[in-house]
């Protein structure tokens, strides 16, 4: 289910969270920020993993990229800026640990946008919608908000604390990050989603 670059791009994107998470207080503190936050995305990558086989394909997970920077094709940065790794650190750096960036990945349909579906014998083939990429996509948000409804009700507050923190993360309507994806799939069904997370965040906020 996972290649060797996605494996990479999670353990990375996961130290570097912690880093931020950590503010390096400790080496002890480190590794545990780390391994909440992998537990976190693990979470959220084996649910759209999973949604994804069902709509008969692959995703793979990496760091997220940015490369154009206006609307004009031509309006590009000779290489991609590596997004994911870099905007959780600056922002980190910048606020002096007061707020961590947590949109760090993202996912594409692995090989063609095509796959084969079994019709009476015969295969047919069809192009996954933008509305089926939101789907996957949104897959993980809920999982995430599902998982911290549990870890609540368990006596894991903080756990679940950080999964609502990482679901209000990637509703975000930015570039390749989920939360666009699931924007441009269907509006009324990202403000759905959207307003659950908020609440959640409130939630969060207030009485965890």
């Amino acid at each position: 289910m996972f290649t060797k670059k996605e494996v990479g791009s999670i353990i990375l994107i996961s130290l570097i969270l912690g880093i931020c998470l950590s503010s390096l207080q400790s080496l002890e503190k480190l590794v545990h920020s780390s391994l909440l936050i992998f537990s976190i995305i693990l979470i959220n990558i084996f649910a759209k993993k999973i949604r994804a086989y069902y709509l008969e394909t692959e995703i793979e997970h990496v760091s997220w990229t940015v490369q154009r920077f206006g609307f004009k094709p031509h309006q590009k940065f000779p290489k991609p800026i590596q997004a994911g790794m870099i905007l959780p650190l600056f922002l980190w750096a910048l606020t002096q640990g007061a707020f961590v960036w947590m949109a760090a990945l993202v996912f594409d349909i692995k090989g063609k946008v095509y796959r084969a579906a079994k019709r009476h014998g015969l295969y047919k083939f069809s192009e996954i919608s933008e509305e089926e990429i939101g789907n996957i996509a949104a897959t993980g948000v809920l999982a995430n908000l599902f998982i911290a409804f549990l870890a609540y009700l368990l006596g894991f507050p903080l756990f679940a604390k950080f999964n609502i923190y990482y679901a209000v993360f990637n509703i975000i309507p930015l570039s390749d990050l989920d939360g666009n994806k699931i924007f441009f799939a269907k509006f009324e069904f990202w403000c759905a989603i959207a307003a659950i997370t908020l609440i959640a965040l409130l939630y969060a906020v207030l009485l965890i």
